[in-house]
């Protein structure tokens, strides 16, 4: 599989899971230290725009502010870091993520947000979880006025303002609820 080339000012889909499907946050505990992490190592380097942390699986939103080198650099510490601290505490040994993480260049402002709502989405398609409550994932920081990294401004003026950002993830919400059945 040939990896999308990371290009500074462009934005992409971050995605990875657990080898072989394998759960990689085990509890709350494992998702606040990954979030931790990710703000540890991302520091000026990337733009953060929306996450959805699953239990065997997690979608990053982001946008480059430095070259290729330096990012790839950070997410191989970002994962090395949480890796060795998730195996420490299960008492486990070996690879925890598939072996390179999943990128997809976004092509345009429509992509960015029909992506952004399919991440805050995630807990709805694979738990059939209520995403406006889900604890690990960036919906509810759009919802406060705490300081976050997130670059929230950026994304609401993306969707015009603060209520069609709610309600275009509230329509996309209902039509899963019309579409699918959960069990």
């Amino acid at each position: 599989m040939k990896l999308e080339v990371l290009e500074k000012d462009c934005y992409y889909h971050i995605y990875n899971r657990g080898i072989n499907g394998s759960a990689i946050f085990e509890n709350d505990a494992n998702k606040t230290y990954f979030l931790k992490q990710l703000a540890k190592y991302s520091e000026d380097k990337i733009s953060i725009f929306a996450y959805c942390l699953m239990n065997n699986h997690f979608h990053l939103v982001i946008r480059l502010n430095t070259e290729e080198k330096e990012v790839t650099q950070m997410f191989s510490n970002l994962f090395n870091s949480y890796a060795k601290a998730f195996n420490k505490q299960s008492n486990r040994t070996g690879s925890l993520f598939e072996k390179h993480f999943r990128r997809i260049k976004l092509k345009d402002e429509n992509y960015l947000k029909q992506l952004i709502i399919y991440v805050h989405l995630n807990p709805k398609h694979h738990l059939n979880q209520d995403f406006q409550n889900f604890k690990y994932s960036s919906y509810q920081t759009y919802l406060s006025n705490k300081e976050t990294k997130i670059e929230r401004e950026e994304i609401i003026n993306l969707f015009g303002n603060f209520d069609d950002f709610v309600f275009c993830h509230n329509q996309k919400n209902e039509f899963l609820n019309e579409t699918y059945t959960f069990e």
